[in-house]
């Protein structure tokens, strides 16, 4: 059994007042909170090995680089990569997908080639698809969503994988939705057809297991904020055999072999596409937090995060005048709603009154959220240190709110 209310202690913002109110954070979707192990390991790293990695032979730039290097080996355990090899550090989701569309996508698209989204993407997925597709040609095309519940339409999959679809690039979980699409499933029957495959994991890699031989993608991405690491480091997992085939993303010191003045002999992936002096601290921190939220297991994670979405959902059924989004049946840790005449950001500017700590707006999914008729959600996400009875402080905030808005 897990002491959960226990585990919050490891989380001083978490020990703090909001407009004289308990913090009750639920805005985990976007960033997560940081424990103090996370925190002790960028003091220590700053405080007593800071230098440069890979090219110096003092004992501090030898610290450095054998926690630089760690961290990518660690990496690879937590997705199950079969190297550290496969391992890309960038500075967030974002960037890994910015990095195979600008490397993969300019190499192997071209006019006429299908790139296969999802409608549930966030725009880190959709807008570098949007701008590579304008510059070769390309054409981008849409697994719909079937209503509010934010569920994939899957029979459509087959007239959708036609022969010009070279890329189907998914979110594994809705940001916006809760959605958790089956990504195994989806890469299959994409690889059968010979599509590379590339899954966003921003929101699964810290709640649930991820395993990338068992998912069988080419490409996931994922951040570190949002698994109780620094903000700033991000991972881009990558076959090999693709990697290798890829040019390098940007151009400098540290992802080469030899320069002269008229040309450059670049090297092998990962260090190919981590131009120029890295961000060292990130995934020393990152580390740390994969350390901690293994310690507790992911797995129970899932689970915990799944009964307070479950049970915040329950509980804001019971309330008249709202519209809940997201599937009923196997929810990831979040809920979004509308409250009717009440404008998203509204709900949140209140909320925060109350030290409820919610997210309003489009959540990075416009054209989502236009698809469902509307302009912006509210927003609850959770992790393992938030409770039900901050669920229920939440719930009361919520009634207050529709009060305000009912006089």
């Amino acid at each position: 059994m897990i002491d959960w209310a226990k585990l919050r202690a490891d989380f001083p913002i978490l020990n703090q007042q909001v407009h004289g109110k308990p913090l009750v954070y639920l805005d985990n979707a976007a960033t997560s909170q940081k424990p103090r192990s996370v925190i002790d390991a960028l003091v220590h790293y700053y405080e007593c090995d800071n230098a440069n990695v890979h090219r110096g032979i003092h004992e501090l730039s030898n610290r450095s680089t054998t926690a630089f290097e760690s961290a990518r080996t660690r990496t690879a355990k937590f997705i199950n990569a079969k190297s550290a090899d496969e391992i890309i550090f960038t500075r967030g989701t974002t960037e890994g997908i910015n990095l195979v569309a600008a490397t993969w996508g300019a190499k192997n698209l071209k006019a006429g080639d299908v790139i296969l989204l999802t409608d549930l993407e966030h725009h880190s997925n959709l807008v570098p698809w949007q701008m590579i597709a304008q510059r070769t040609g390309a054409k981008i095309a849409y697994i719909p969503v079937t209503n509010d519940e934010g569920t994939l339409d899957l029979s459509q999959l087959d007239s959708l994988l036609t022969s010009q679809v070279k890329l189907l690039s998914m979110v594994h979980i809705s940001n916006s939705m809760g959605t958790v699409n089956p990504v195994a499933e989806l890469c299959a029957r994409a690889k059968k057809l010979g599509i590379v495959t590339l899954v966003d994991g921003a929101q699964s890699a810290g709640h649930l297991p991820v395993d990338v031989q068992a998912i069988g993608c080419d490409f996931l991405a994922f951040s570190g904020h949002k698994i109780c690491g620094p903000t700033g480091i991000g991972v881009l997992w990558g076959r090999p055999e693709i990697l290798e085939t890829m040019p390098p993303y940007q151009g400098g010191g540290e992802m080469i072999l030899s320069v002269g003045y008229q040309k450059t002999e670049f090297k092998h992936a990962p260090h190919r596409f981590e131009a120029g002096t890295p961000d060292i601290s990130g995934p020393i921190g990152l580390h740390a937090a994969m350390d901690y939220l293994d310690a507790i297991g992911r797995e129970n994670i899932w689970k915990h995060d799944q009964e307070l979405a479950a049970y915040a959902t329950e509980k804001l059924s019971a309330l008249k005048n709202i519209r809940i989004f997201g599937p009923k049946q196997n929810r990831a840790g979040l809920v979004s709603f509308l409250l009717k005449d009440v404008h998203a950001h509204d709900v949140v500017t209140l909320a925060d009154q109350g030290g409820v700590a919610l997210r309003g707006g489009h959540h990075c999914t416009q054209p989502l959220m236009h698809k469902l008729g509307v302009e912006s959600t509210a927003r609850a996400s959770f992790y393992f240190y938030n409770t039900k009875a901050e669920v229920d402080v939440f719930i009361e905030v919520i009634k207050e709110i529709q009060k305000f808005f009912a006089q």
